[in-house]
């Protein structure tokens, strides 16, 4: 699938520039002494896992062929590596904003503003270029694993630009009387960020834990009772129930007609017809969508 090779090659663009991020970090926020900058170090250092881990079942998830253990498929795999990926950007936030607390109750830090803003400044560039590489790339391949890669180089451009700016501050206040304050710069900075960015990853893990829950997704639902009431109004059939749900990328639709037992549906062409007029009607026809419809004379069946 070119989409799903798009996907996977992405990723291991992403993986390869986070590690280096993350090295780069680590390496600055010691040499610094700034625990902002280390947490950014290890912000994409576990970014990086999770990147790994998603192209793990990007790859798995795009598999074609007969499993009879996974008969379904392995859909249900992508809802969860997000909601996992997410609830671990949740915590890593969490963390940072309880040791930036300590730090700020202990005095704050005293920094080495030039490697701080040396860092800050690469970083923040190499961070907004893969957020709006991968938010341009995946207008074409349409993949929750890129989406929420691309949320995460936009979290961390975020941080590094705030870091540049709050280091820039202080620099600026050593020489005035307010030189004193200057260690507080780096606990107050990691923790205003920490308080906004764990926002980000909730809005995906709340996505993710719907599909995991198999909750009815309005807007499919909403499509396919539109087809279904045109068709029955159409071909005079009794009613009709629908079933419908999202996990992952796949999409599952159930639906089961009733007819009278004088309809003339007398040969599977008859009903094969009626059946590809539906799926045409729904529409986006993939192997990742699952379209089951019969039809009964029998209200036990619906």
């Amino acid at each position: 699938m070119p989409q799903a090779a798009a996907e996977q090659n992405l990723l291991k663009l992403s993986i390869a520039v986070t590690i280096v991020v993350a090295a780069i970090g680590v390496v600055f926020g010691l040499l610094s002494g700034s625990l902002s900058i280390v947490f950014d170090g290890v912000f994409a250092a576990i970014d990086a896992a999770m990147s790994g881990l998603a192209l793990f079942v990007s790859r798995l998830v795009s598999r074609v062929g007969d499993n009879r253990r996974f008969q379904f498929g392995y859909w249900h795999i992508e809802p969860m590596v997000l909601a996992f990926n997410g609830g671990t950007l949740m915590l890593l936030c969490f963390y940072a904003f309880l040791n930036s607390v300590d730090s700020f109750l202990a005095g704050g830090r005293q920094l080495d503003f030039d490697w701080a803003i040396a860092y800050a400044l690469v970083v923040g560039i190499v961070c907004f270029g893969m957020y709006f590489y991968e938010r341009h790339m995946n207008r074409r391949i349409g993949s929750d694993f890129i989406r929420l890669d691309a949320q995460s180089w936009l979290m961390s451009a975020a941080i590094t630009s705030a870091l540049l700016v709050a280091f820039a501050i202080a620099e600026a206040m050593k020489s005035t009387p307010y030189a004193a304050l200057t260690p507080y710069a780096d606990p107050l900075v990691l923790a205003l960020l920490t308080l906004i960015l764990v926002f980000v990853p909730i809005r995906t893990v709340r996505r993710a834990l719907e599909e995991i829950l198999l909750i009815t997704p309005p807007e499919l639902d909403a499509l396919v009772r539109r087809v279904m009431d045109d068709v029955v109004m159409r071909h005079g059939f009794m009613s009709y129930t629908s079933y419908v749900a999202k996990v992952g990328r796949a999409q599952f639709i159930e639906i089961h007609v009733a007819v009278s037992p004088e309809a003339r549906l007398d040969n599977v062409s008859a009903v094969d017809a009626i059946r590809r007029e539906i799926a045409e009607a729904i529409g986006d026809e993939s192997p990742r969508r699952w379209l089951t419809i019969d039809f009964t004379a029998d209200p036990r069946w619906l």
